[in-house]
């Protein structure tokens, strides 16, 4: 039975807000700090996890995981996701293990501090009005993934405002195909009730995250083939309505 969400909240949207600058902007510094100490990344990577767990405490948002078993320590993968709200990033960011570079937007890195901080982490912006530029980012992304690190991908390439999965973008698949190392197809669910594209309120409430057997480049023939492996077991486990029924309104 079908069960529309409540409302959209104001008043927990100006608490998470109001929570969200200072604790970004003291894990960003502990982030810059820790660079010029500790060469292994291995405290910048505590450091990111705890602002993500701190930022769905301070938002009540339960996870609920599955499929962790399917990773080995010290393996390098790309973990390609859905993308609907950014309470994605501060799940996937809390759970993913290893040492995590973004491949994310240009803008994020003029952010004061902040940009700084995933600067330092060694994450690599990406120009999408320059494609020549892209190319060179996704290649750049490619040599950290050989050389050890793990990224975390939305193929969908936005956050989407629809139920369903956007086409994916083909440039992320040729990166993994570079990368050499397996991709992990991650679905989660819930986030587009939680805050939708575009809204500054939050309704709290849980998130599913499942975590699908990796899958590996060079078991395909092309990137497409590899596309279409990794959308089908991402959309497998993608529940478009959790934690609601059919039909709800993210809205």
């Amino acid at each position: 039975m079908s069960r529309q969400p409540r409302p959209l909240s104001l008043a927990w949207g100006l608490w998470f807000h109001f929570w969200l600058v200072p604790i970004t902007i003291i894990m960003a510094s502990l982030t810059i700090l820790s660079t010029f100490v500790d060469h292994s990344g291995k405290s910048t990577n505590w450091i990111a996890r705890t602002w993500g767990w701190l930022l769905l405490w301070v938002g009540r948002i339960p996870l609920q995981v599955e499929g962790l078993e399917h990773l080995q320590p010290g393996q390098a993968y790309v973990f390609a996701a859905n993308h609907r709200s950014n309470f994605d990033i501060y799940a996937l960011i809390s759970l993913m293990p290893g040492k995590i570079v973004w491949v994310a937007k240009e803008s994020l890195f003029k952010i004061p501090i902040f940009g700084q901080s995933i600067r330092r982490m060694g994450s690599i912006p990406v120009d999408r009005s320059d494609l020549q530029k892209a190319i060179r980012s996704l290649n750049q992304a490619a040599e950290k993934i050989k050389g050890g690190f793990s990224t975390i991908i939305f193929p969908e390439g936005t956050r989407a405002t629809t139920p369903e999965l956007l086409p994916f973008k083909k440039g992320v698949f040729i990166m993994a195909q570079k990368a050499g190392q397996p991709i992990v197809p991650v679905s989660v669910s819930g986030t587009r009730f939680i805050q939708p594209r575009g809204s500054f309120k939050i309704r709290p409430g849980p998130v599913r995250v499942v975590i699908s057997p990796p899958i590996h480049p060079k078991d395909f023939l092309n990137k497409d083939e590899l596309m279409i492996a990794v959308r089908t077991a991402l959309e497998a486990h993608y529940a478009p309505y959790f934690p609601h029924g059919p039909g709800a309104s993210n809205y």
